[in-house]
């Protein structure tokens, strides 16, 4: 019997729209994966914390993602103290899924870019392989230091990728990308201005029951 292929999704999706969920759909589809998590991040890192509480933004997920096949919204990081590093989040699932299970980290184009300056960066390897999802028309130029992290690892195949449970790096487009910015987002609704079918409809209305990212909200 092959071996269960799990996913990490991460983000603050702040909020979550039809990009984040139309990819965790295609990723599900192009690795063949069986469990894709849609980790919530407390704490991000390496980016500002967001003005949105991790418990309401969690809430959008769930509306969001609702019964999708595969999806699991995953809450590992709003309930864990200190930043959301994602070493430990991956740790995490390996203890949950055990050592055989081919366990992936999915990272978009933005994260790729200042991979090499995560928290233990090489030790995610040691737990996970790494797949960025290429964004159309992107001219980012990795640097040197990034190029020295992940070449080592890549491979250009599923069947590479899959070969072993961890330690692979591998860069995949999806079919039909979509377009769509958390921050445009939230200026659209501090602005008045709409964001059908940018979120789904239930994500839409917890913004608006909610007031979030209302100006002065």
């Amino acid at each position: 019997m092959a071996e269960r292929r799990v996913a990490m999704f991460g983000g603050t999706f702040d909020p979550i729209h039809i990009g984040h969920l139309r990819s965790a759909v295609e990723l599900r589809e192009v690795l063949g994966i069986d469990h894709l998590h849609m980790i919530v991040n407390r704490l991000p890192p390496h980016r500002e914390t967001p003005g949105i509480s991790a418990a309401d933004r969690l809430a959008m997920v769930k509306a969001g993602v609702g019964d999708t096949p595969g999806l699991i919204v995953d809450a590992r990081e709003v309930e864990r103290e200190g930043p959301s590093w994602s070493l430990l989040t991956l740790k995490s699932l390996r203890e949950e899924y055990g050592a055989d299970a081919r366990l992936v980290m999915a990272i978009g184009m933005d994260s790729y870019q200042h991979l090499d300056q995560w928290h233990q960066v090489e030790a995610l390897f040691e737990v996970a392989h790494v797949v960025v999802i290429d964004r159309p028309g992107s001219d980012f130029t990795p640097s040197q230091q990034l190029l020295e992290l992940v070449e080592p690892h890549r491979v250009d195949s599923l069947e590479a990728l899959f070969s072993a449970p961890n330690g692979h790096f591998m860069q995949v487009a999806l079919p039909s990308p979509v377009d769509v910015s958390a921050t445009d987002l939230r200026r659209r609704v501090a602005e008045g201005r709409s964001i059908r079918y940018l979120v789904p409809d239930r994500v839409e209305q917890l913004i608006t029951q909610q007031h979030f990212y209302r100006a002065g909200g």
